[in-house]
């Protein structure tokens, strides 16, 4: 059915590779492409051999034109951003002068300031529409499949939404004293910026990681979590229309916690570039070094991971609550596709929309986040390929 190449080679990339060549049918071939083409190579080597063909190519995506000649020389019919965020407006440059759809996971986000936004990428809607190209954002888990449940709500429990509380539990341990389940550098950006939530049409602030819960999870048990800005808020404040309230919830350890705050107090976690022998480093960039890469913890990494969101609104003049979620498995993952389960919950979704775009579901000129489709032909498909969900309608709510 089509042609997808696929930028990065790293936990999520190897995800998406996997779940494309178990989708043959909509993916007859692929190209996987990274500025490290041994890590392409090895993916390949894995997964050949299937119905899907697998091709691979080195291309550095800080740089719009050599992604241009690479699509121009495979000639996809969709690209799959699941590199870095940093790169999100070079590959989107290139998509606009080639002509091919584009979807990402992850909003884009400037090298030198952590800003979460999508305001950079909201700028090329109309050229996106005039070009008559879908761009599709943010179709991770979170963001992407929180924003795919919240339009399922929108459309089969609610006349009107005006709470939701953002869920993000893992409780999966691989047994480092210290490491991030994704990318070094953007984990700990994102936890280190100050909290924020939409309420009553205007942003609250809070110190990071100042505000916690403590929430019961199915499957998992009682966990700390604590509130934090993510990307989705943004969209979804604007996309769901009689919002008053959203929050996003990410659980994290005491042990986690202490050592964040260590390597914060000594200015590891700092983006500010700091000259060492005549070298700048930024020390993120170097404690990304020196941590665990992220694809290398699936083998060792045990537990679930449970992530959805809590619902509150009205039905028929009525009060109502629903709790939507996906509890999934570290050790299941890795024995499918060999990653841990937060790579997993990224990289599924991301060939799910990627897959919605091939077939025309979610063929729409612009650029656009995940809840401005219509969500039941993915719901669908998260239970098809691994990422089954399920409902509550008394859910203990959010303090």
């Amino acid at each position: 059915m089509g042609r997808a190449l696929i930028i990065g080679a790293g936990g999520v990339a190897s995800v998406v590779v996997h779940k494309c060549c178990q989708n043959p049918d909509v993916f007859d071939e692929i190209c996987i492409a990274s500025r490290t083409l041994e890590k392409c190579e090895a993916l390949k080597n894995k997964l050949e051999g299937g119905r899907t063909k697998i091709r691979t190519a080195r291309v550095d995506a800080d740089h719009a034109d050599e992604v241009i000649a690479l699509i121009r020389a495979f000639k996809p019919d969709i690209v799959i951003h699941v590199a870095l965020p940093y790169q999100d407006l070079a590959i989107m440059d290139a998509c606009l002068a080639t002509g091919v759809p584009y979807l990402d996971t992850a909003n884009y986000e400037p090298p030198d300031v952590a800003r979460f936004e999508y305001g950079w990428q909201w700028a090329y809607r109309e050229r996106f529409e005039k070009a008559g190209l879908t761009a599709v954002l943010g179709c991770g888990f979170d963001p992407g499949v929180t924003g795919v449940f919240s339009a399922y709500a929108m459309k089969h429990h609610f006349d009107e939404i005006h709470e939701i509380d953002i869920l993000d539990a893992n409780a999966g341990d691989h047994g480092y004293p210290f490491a991030t389940n994704f990318n070094p550098e953007i984990n700990i950006r994102e936890i280190t910026a100050n909290g924020r939530y939409w309420e009553n049409g205007e942003w609250v602030e809070t110190l990071p990681l100042a505000v916690k819960r403590v929430y019961d999870f199915p499957e998992i048990g009682p966990k700390d979590m604590y509130l934090l800005y993510h990307e989705e808020l943004e969209s979804l404040a604007l996309n769901i229309k009689g919002l008053k309230k959203i929050r996003f919830w990410m659980t994290f350890s005491d042990r986690y916690i202490m050592h964040l705050r260590v390597l914060e107090n000594v200015g590891m976690t700092s983006i500010e570039p700091i000259e060492i022998q005549g070298v700048k480093i930024s020390p993120l960039q170097f404690l990304k070094a020196v941590l665990p890469d992220p694809a290398s913890l699936g083998s060792r990494t045990k537990g679930k991971t449970n992530i959805g969101c809590i619902y509150r609104g009205l039905k028929d003049g009525k009060q109502k609550t629903y709790y939507v979620y996906n509890v999934c498995d570290h050790e299941a993952c890795c024995a499918e596709v060999g990653s841990q389960a937060i790579s997993y919950t990224t990289g599924v979704p991301a060939m799910i929309g990627a897959m919605m775009i091939l077939k025309g579901h979610w063929k729409m000129p612009g650029v656009h986040n995940v809840e401005e489709f219509d969500p039941d032909p993915f719901m669908d498909a998260l239970n098809q390929y691994g990422l089954p969900w399920q409902e509550n309608f008394s859910p203990a709510l959010v303090e």
